[in-house]
């Protein structure tokens, strides 16, 4: 049977729904670079919550950001219908483009009344039987699609202009998390930003969302809910990051910077960051095992960025 990816006529119109989250997202940009590189000529719109729609700005293979809604689905009119998501809603966005070929992971609960193109298991596809990493299961939807098999790439961020250069070399600190056992305590960051501005010669910033407590590191340059473009441009030119489990190591990783990831009950397979240097540290009863210690010494193993 002709791939899917074979069949879509010059020009076609693919809808991919990925509505949240930061991590995600940013992972989703190595299946959105394989679909672009084998099909330049489709025009590829991404559906995502306003909060993520700027993670695919600027994006050469992304000709369309619509909103997440149903009148927005069906005005686009995609020949495609890609659910990279999951769930009720993103369900209801992909029925409602009435797409031609409507395609989605077969384990989401009512695929097979949805989708006339399941998509299996990243293992089956891939022909490897191993827990694989985020970035592997969204791209293998694409290589099921008809895609040739090739290489995950390393996400793909993109900002309206380059950043200007810094007047000096600076590592990025993200020590908040969503859950408190994805989170190292917060004098440990405090510690471990005074020894790389020691050490390293790296001026530490600390990065978070406005309903962050910023109060612990006070003394350190904060960028407290910066637009998403600012936080690209930023990371763009960092030479470290440090970070527990969340959206902004992937972030990091996407530009190649060297990452210091802390993981409490996370999946370290499944999330450690994709295609850059790292050191990962994990505690699986949670961040707050992790000895201050062994950050040092892993921050001494890492080098220079990729």
């Amino acid at each position: 049977m002709t791939p899917v990816a074979d069949q879509l006529p010059p020009g076609a119109r693919v809808l991919v729904i990925r509505l949240r989250s930061l991590g995600d997202c940013v992972l989703t940009t190595p299946a959105i670079a394989l679909l672009h590189r084998y099909r330049p000529d489709l025009e590829i719109a991404i559906m995502a919550d306003d909060a993520f729609r700027p993670v695919f700005a600027h994006n050469p293979a992304v000709r369309a950001l619509p909103r997440p809604e149903l009148g927005e689905a069906l005005a686009f009119r995609p020949h495609l219908a890609l659910n990279l998501h999951g769930g009720t809603r993103s369900m209801q966005l992909a029925a409602a483009s009435l797409a031609r070929w409507r395609a989605g992971f077969g384990h989401h609960s009512g695929a097979g009344l949805l989708y006339n193109v399941p998509i299996p298991r990243a293992q089956r596809i891939l022909g490897e039987e191993r827990t694989v990493h985020t970035a592997e299961h969204l791209a293998s939807a694409m290589f099921h699609l008809g895609v040739p098999l090739a290489e995950t790439p390393r996400a793909s961020l993109y900002t309206e202009r380059e950043a200007p250069p810094s007047a000096a070399p600076y590592a990025l600190f993200h020590p908040f998390a969503s859950a408190p056992e994805k989170t190292w305590p917060a004098e440990r960051f405090v510690k471990l930003a005074d020894h790389v501005s020691r050490t390293l010669g790296l001026e530490p910033a600390i990065v978070g969302s406005s309903q962050d407590d910023f109060s612990p590191f006070r003394r350190f340059a904060c960028l407290s809910g910066a637009p998403m473009e600012d936080l690209k441009q930023r990371m763009s030119r960092a030479s470290l990051f440090v970070g527990n489990d969340s959206g902004p190591a992937h972030i990091a990783a996407a530009y190649g910077v060297p990452v210091l990831a802390l993981f409490g009950p996370s999946d370290e397979m499944v999330w450690r960051p994709w295609r850059t240097r790292y050191e990962l540290l994990k505690d699986a009863s949670g961040c707050e095992g992790i000895p201050y210690a062994d950050a040092v010494a892993a921050l001494g193993r890492l080098g220079g960025k990729a």
